[in-house]
This record gives structure tokens, C-alpha cells and sequence, in this order.
């Protein structure tokens, strides 16, 4: 498959709905997940695409597009329940071939109109019944158990939505990260949350038994995040800095990673000096498109579309040059989305 073709595929999305989908979300969503060539995609679900998934393969115009496409089965844990009856997919998802996903607390201080991430849908997914605000450790533990025994997941990512504490949701992601080591040791988690006030709740989750962690930026821009993000953006950059720089500390180099959106208006060469800031402090750049998707204010008031295939390619590739030449890569990620890399196209073009 052409780098070309992935960017479309990542651009246009498909239509029609694979086994393993998602809607809503904190992140990249309303995405149908395949193999592609061997590597885990998550591509979007638009029903205006040219790219047609018929259930074994992806047409394009009708005809057989040719990509090696592997469908990726309903995981047999969705059908499990908690004592309480709640659904183990209320409580974690499967993304990709291999990856257990769960966001801990589905609701977020920044979540009010006028300081809301503008491409986020963190509490939709909630209001429309398809998950619980607040994930128990223990019910964790349990739904993680038997997604590595009946499905083979190998690694989880934990996220949560911004709490009014210094600590913004990182020792309840502690909780959750000791409870699910106590259940399956082997399993490497990423935890995911906004730059603590207090740095020290890094080594907390570290010794809670995380092995990398996602503190995402989006971008590096302050007046797009100020017009993106206006919550996170009272966030100095300074702060950010500070937090990447302890964790590459506690948890080592290419353990750390963050979100790189592009399409949110900055400038690309901006973009990528940017992110080879980042490679220098042994930081991950996981690059990848704005992805709009309906319940977000990007599409349901400023009716925002994908970005320029050509500018995600050459953002991609040159990313990956500065991750080669740094001889970092997301397949060296413990656990989480850069390691997964389904969301984006880094990992065709070598990083």
C-alpha cells in the first residue's frame, strides 16, 4: 500500500462498520479498526467515502482497492458482565488488534462550551449511555483479566477526563494501574492526563506499576490552541515542558509521548521543528490528522473538515526521519497509542 493510500484511507475513512468500532470518545472516534498491511488502523467511519469495507475487504469505486485488509473480530469479553450487571464494554474497549482502552473518569472540568477542546467528545459517549463516569479499579482489574485471557490483548491504555484537582485525575489512574498489575502483572498500561500540578504524581503512577505515559499537547501553537482548546491552553506550554522533562526521568526515553494534531490551522514547518524539539527531549510526537466527527463543536458549529492530504503526508515523513535519526519508534513504546499507531500513518513511513 502507497503512503498516499494510508493518508486517504486516514483522511476519507470508509464506509461501512467493522467488527470493532467506537463512537464518541475522548480521542480519534466514530473509527472502524482493521489490520491494513499488517499494521492496526483505525479509520474513520464516513459514509461519503469513496473507500467502501464490505465486510472482508475495502473497495475503492467499487472495485477491489488491492490493500491487504485483515478484519479484526468482536472480542469475546464483550459479552462478559460485571456482579452488577454493568457490560464489560461499558467499562474498556478493544482498539485496534491488541489494545485495551478505557478512559477512568469519562467526564472533564473543561468540558463547559467556551473552554472545551473543540475536536472532543469525551462526555457524549456517556450521555448516550455507552459507558460509566467513573471506572472502578477492581472493575478494571476484572474486564483487563479476561481481555488478555480470551483475547489476547497485550497492552492498555488508561485516560481520563481533567479533574478540578492538582493531581488532574493522575492518582485515580494510579488506583486503577495497581489494581489491573495486581490482576495481570504482565500487561504494560500507558496512562494519559493533562500535566499535574505536582510533578511527584508522575513517579506515584510510575510506581503504581505505568510503563509510558501520553501528556497531549495538540499543538505546539498557542493561538491554536487558545481558538482549539481554550481550557487546556490556560495550560502555559512552560508547564507542559516541565512535566515531559520529569517524565522522561521517571520513565525513561520514548516513554513519553504526546498528541500532534495536524489540521488545526498551524503552520507545518512549524509543526515539525516542533516536534523535533520534542525527539530531542526523548519525547514521542505522535502525529496525526484532526479527525472531525459528529457531537464535536469542530463539526457541529464550526463545520470543520479533514486536513490536506499532501500536508499530513509530508508532516508524517518528516517526522519519521527526525524519530529514524533519533532511533526512536513507536513499536519501542511499552504500551499505548504511539505504540498501537493505528490513528495515525507514522509507523508506514518508519517512525
Amino acid at each position: 500500500m502507497s503512503v498516499s493510500t494510508r493518508v486517504d484511507l486516514a483522511l476519507l475513512g470508509i464506509r461501512g462498520r467493522p467488527p470493532v468500532s467506537r463512537t464518541a470518545g475522548a480521542g480519534p472516534s466514530d473509527d472502524g479498526h482493521l489490520m491494513i498491511d499488517g499494521r492496526p488502523a483505525a479509520i474513520p467511519l464516513n459514509p461519503q467515502s469513496p473507500f467502501v469495507f464490505d465486510g472482508d475487504k475495502v473497495l475503492l469505486d467499487g472495485e477491489d482497492s488491492g490493500l491487504d485488509v485483515r478484519v479484526i473480530d468482536r472480542p469475546k469479553f464483550y459479552d462478559l458482565r460485571t456482579l452488577d450487571g454493568v457490560s464489560y464494554e461499558k467499562i474498556a474497549r478493544l482498539h485496534g488488534r491488541n489494545v485495551l482502552a478505557t478512559t477512568v473518569v469519562q467526564t472533564c472540568i473543561r468540558y463547559a462550551e467556551d473552554q472545551r477542546c473543540r475536536f472532543c467528545s469525551i462526555e457524549e459517549s456517556l450521555r448516550s449511555g455507552a459507558t460509566t463516569a467513573v471506572k472502578r479499579p477492581a472493575e478494571l482489574a476484572e474486564v483487563a483479566e479476561a481481555a488478555v485471557r480470551l483475547d489476547g490483548v497485550e497492552h492498555m491504555v488508561m485516560t481520563t477526563g481533567t479533574s478540578a484537582g492538582t493531581d488532574r485525575g493522575a492518582r485515580h489512574l494510579a488506583r486503577c494501574v495497581k489494581a489491573v498489575k495486581a490482576a495481570v502483572p504482565g500487561l504494560p498500561i500507558q496512562v494519559q492526563c493533562e500535566p499535574p500540578a505536582d510533578l511527584t504524581v508522575l513517579t506515584e503512577l510510575r510506581e503504581a506499576g505505568a510503563d509510558a505515559v501520553g501528556i497531549h499537547v495538540e499543538s505546539l501553537d498557542d493561538d491554536v490552541r487558545r481558538r482549539w482548546m481554550p481550557g487546556k491552553a490556560t495550560v502555559p506550554l512552560s508547564q507542559y515542558r516541565d512535566a515531559w522533562r520529569e517524565a522522561v526521568r521517571v520513565f525513561g526515553r520514548n516513554q513519553v509521548s504526546t498528541y500532534l494534531l495536524v489540521g488545526l490551522g498551524e503552520d507545518p514547518d512549524e509543526l515539525i521543528a516542533g516536534a523535533g524539539e520534542l525527539i530531542e527531549m526523548g519525547v514521542y510526537p505522535f502525529v496525526v490528522p484532526f479527525r472531525p466527527h459528529p457531537g464535536t463543536l469542530a463539526v457541529d458549529v464550526d463545520g470543520a473538515g479533514p486536513p490536506d492530504s499532501a500536508i499530513v503526508e509530508k508532516v508524517s515523513r518528516e517526522v519519521a526521519n527526525a524519530l529514524q535519526l533519533a532511533r526512536m519508534a513507536g513499536a519501542d513504546q511499552k504500551a499505548g497509542c504511539a505504540a498501537c499507531g493505528a490513528c495515525g500513518v507514522l509507523q508506514s513511513v518508519g517512525g
